[in-house]
């Protein structure tokens, strides 16, 4: 019997099919202005033109029209950003979130997310997805990832390599070095002496190592190691009070982060964490969506309907379980702390500390793919930063990052064409950003009809059994 093809694999087909064809050919994106995420303001009447997957030209709108062959989009009243990225996302993690390439990876793209760092999962399944989306067989993102986290004896999570000694430590930075990890994730169970040993160890391989503030060192000594990146501001809120001692051994918790806070402690890391440019991703998102669990409504959220019936059912009531079981403070303290959160990365901020935008997406109740990095932007602008410097976590910053000004994170001739067409100005009201007309992946153009239909393909595939 001949197999039917469902709604939803032939919609991303379709998805695929043609953006494959527009790819091979030239890409105009006429009278539009370009949001220049270096600082620059706004650059009026452009018209930009894409060709091989690269941005060709940047031309004033005004001047003679050149005639081209290809697509044009008219971007009168539109604004041209870069391509964001989620600099921290989980998306194949063990068993915990299924479909993801049905669901996970359309999202990103329909919320013009074009790149993510991928903090933890199946390695080998990951390359296999960077290989079809290099190839134009699968759409999705731009992926740099860790394979499997390191962690304690006993780890917490699937997807993860079991550290004892620091043995462990090194014999981990070598075998994923050598399967092509781009580069190490830290979990927070790792002995004392192992963080340090990976740490001797990713210098002498030449790989970047990133993740927690593992519960057994302090913030500043990971800093001063080489950590390149600290998650959910673990080791921030310890490493300002006076019982950061104790804290490495046990009892920590958001009511005694908020009762013992010194700000000069604080000043004193931060000032260290600026000098070292200890890049931070707070995922404010999660961080907010873990400590109000009881506020969570997932049954009524509008954005439900893509999520699959295992991520709810299981995973997600597995993170609820565990979440409640480890808030032992009251909801009005933990609605203080996530506040307080807020007024830290400010100062942070202020200390000249560098931030990038990520979401912990999926394994978060309240993280949506996708979605949620618009959601991490606005938390961004909460927390003092102004629109373009919270662009920024999400464009320019994960280039500095990376190492690739060259190729992304800005608008520029030469640069690679991964960009978002908005109907409104972030720099004017950041919740814009959502308000997507049209997304470039790889010179690949996909119009606002395209990314509903894509939406639509979600919706089925997660509602599928």
């Amino acid at each position: 019997m001949r197999r039917i093809l469902p709604c939803c694999a032939f919609l991303a087909l379709i998805a695929v099919c043609s953006a494959q064809s527009l790819q091979n050919s030239t890409l105009t994106i006429a009278n539009v202005t370009i949001i220049d995420t270096t600082g620059g303001p706004p650059q009026l009447h452009r018209t930009v033109t894409v060709r091989k997957g690269i941005i060709d030209d940047i031309r004033d709108s005004t001047l003679p029209k050149h005639k081209e062959r290809g697509v044009e989009v008219n971007g009168t009243g539109k604004y041209l950003i870069p391509g964001l990225w989620d600099m921290h996302v989980h998306m194949v993690f063990g068993d915990w979130f299924p479909r993801g390439k049905e669901v996970t990876l359309p999202l990103f793209i329909a919320n013009g997310i074009t790149g993510v760092r991928d903090m933890g999962g199946e390695l080998d399944v990951l390359q296999q997805w960077r290989k079809e989306i290099s190839a134009g067989t699968l759409l999705g993102p731009r992926i740099v990832m860790s394979g499997p986290m390191l962690d304690g004896p006993k780890p917490r999570f699937s997807s993860s390599i079991a550290i004892t000694t620091p043995e462990d430590g090194r014999r981990a930075v070598d075998d994923l070095k050598q399967r092509g990890a781009d580069f190490i994730k830290l979990q927070s169970l790792i002995p004392r002496d192992a963080v340090f040993a990976i740490a001797d160890e990713a210098k002498k391989q030449g790989i970047t190592f990133v993740g927690h503030v593992p519960d057994s060192v302090r913030a500043s000594e990971m800093s001063n190691a080489g950590q390149k990146s600290f998650e959910h501001l673990i080791g921030i809120f310890e490493g300002s009070s006076p019982l950061e001692d104790e804290f490495l051994k046990s009892g920590k918790s958001e009511g005694k982060f908020l009762s013992t806070y010194d700000p000069k402690r604080a000043d004193a890391l931060f000032a260290l964490l600026a000098k070292n440019q200890t890049w931070q991703c707070p995922t404010l998102v999660w961080e907010r969506g873990g400590n109000l669990l009881e506020l969570n409504d997932i049954a009524h959220d509008p954005l439900a309907k893509y999520v699959p019936a295992y991520w709810k059912d299981v995973t997600w009531k597995r993170f609820t379980n565990e979440i409640m079981h480890d808030n032992t403070d009251d909801l009005l303290t933990r609605r203080r702390f996530v506040e307080k959160e807020l007024e830290v990365v400010k100062a942070m901020h202020k200390a000249g500390i560098p931030f990038l935008a990520g979401t912990d997406t999926p394994p978060g109740v309240s993280v949506f793919p996708g979605f949620s990095l618009h959601q991490e932007l606005q938390r961004f602008v909460a927390a003092g930063f102004t629109p373009l410097e919270a662009l920024q976590t999400a464009t320019s910053n994960p280039a500095k990052f990376l190492g690739t000004q060259d190729r992304l994170g800005s608008i520029e001739k030469g640069k690679l064409a991964d960009l978002v067409l908005l109907d409104a100005n972030p720099l004017e009201d950041i919740r814009n950003t959502q308000k997507i007309a049209g997304v470039v992946v790889n010179g690949r153009y996909l119009s606002r009809t395209d990314l509903d239909k894509m939406l639509a393909g979600v919706e089925e595939a997660a509602a599928a059994k």
